[in-house]
């Protein structure tokens, strides 16, 4: 096992659960008027700024599940976002967690996955579900080539990183090997990123070996950065900052009260982690790329999904 496989199984623990945890623990404080103050710029950039709602979720179904603490799916969307351009989400992961057997799964969607857009009569790349018709469409399509059920979605744009990373005084990465993109080099090793050079580490993907699973890797490191430089003592100085970012890059039909629910009732969940990827057969049809999912591997995941809290 190479050094960069060694890495990579290590840092592979709780990756997304941090992600979503960012947003979430943010509350989990106490003791001061500032630590008050921070409480409720917390709550209301939730409620006011970052909840939507969206109507392939059906919320009482869900509020059910979060009662009885039964397992629940959440649908992760890392959306590429630009100005003027809704974008398409790069990232698809669907996160299982599992708080009676203090366990969660993170199966990845790859992103040119070829399947049925729900609400839009095409198929294409499941990734272009964002494109045409935005969380909801992404959560119809991902529920109909999966045959789950989601319960929360949680989308995060990934340009709003150069603004996250600035306003955390930027981030430290450990970077696995030397790559140039446009403008920006980065050297192997330790390196601190601004805001403009961590959306270039992020966003090379024609020269790595791993591709979108690569990228993917470089945008968790990213996240990971942010999430400990925002939790430092200067980071809690930065707070309105952060929230500021928060509210214009993140959306999910999570309320404030139902984010408290999780990080207290689902928090076990994060102790034992599996991962998977969706695999297939890459192939053009005319003059575009398909990841083509034979009909055993998308049963195989649906029944992972499905049958992920009886399983021990």
């Amino acid at each position: 096992m190479n050094r960069r496989e060694r890495k990579k199984r290590q840092r592979k623990k709780g990756r997304w659960w941090k992600v979503l945890l960012f947003v979430m623990a943010l509350f989990i404080v106490g003791g001061s008027a500032v630590v008050y103050s921070i409480y409720q710029n917390v709550k209301s950039t939730v409620d006011q700024d970052v909840h939507e709602s969206v109507d392939s979720i059906d919320n009482e179904v869900t509020k059910k599940k979060v009662e009885d603490q039964e397992p629940l799916n959440i649908l992760l969307l890392g959306v590429d976002e630009r100005e003027n351009d809704r974008g398409r989400a790069d990232t698809m992961i669907v996160m299982t967690l599992d708080p009676d057997n203090e366990k969660m799964q993170m199966v990845s969607i790859p992103r040119d996955t070829r399947t049925d857009i729900i609400g839009h009569g095409t198929v294409d790349k499941i990734n272009h579900s964002y494109a045409f018709g935005g969380s909801d469409m992404a959560v119809d399509t991902v529920e109909n080539f999966l045959d789950i059920e989601i319960d929360y979605y949680s989308r995060v744009n990934m340009e709003g990183l150069q603004q996250l990373v600035n306003a955390v005084d930027g981030v430290t990465i450990d970077n696995e090997f030397a790559f140039t993109n446009g403008s920006y080099s980065f050297p192997e090793g330790e390196q601190h990123l601004d805001g403009r050079e961590a959306l270039a580490y992020v966003r090379m993907r024609k020269d790595d070996p791993q591709g979108d699973a690569g990228r993917n890797e470089r945008q968790r490191q990213v996240i990971e950065g942010v999430i400990r430089e925002g939790a430092s003592f200067s980071g809690v100085n930065k707070f309105n900052d952060i929230l500021e970012v928060l509210g214009d890059n993140v959306s999910t039909n999570m309320t404030f009260s139902d984010m408290r629910k999780l990080a207290t009732d689902y928090r076990a969940a994060r102790k034992n982690v599996d991962t998977y990827q969706v695999e297939g057969d890459g192939t053009y049809i005319g003059e575009v790329w398909y990841l083509l999912v034979p009909d055993r591997e998308v049963q195989k995941v649906h029944q992972m999904i499905n049958d992920y809290a009886e399983t021990s």
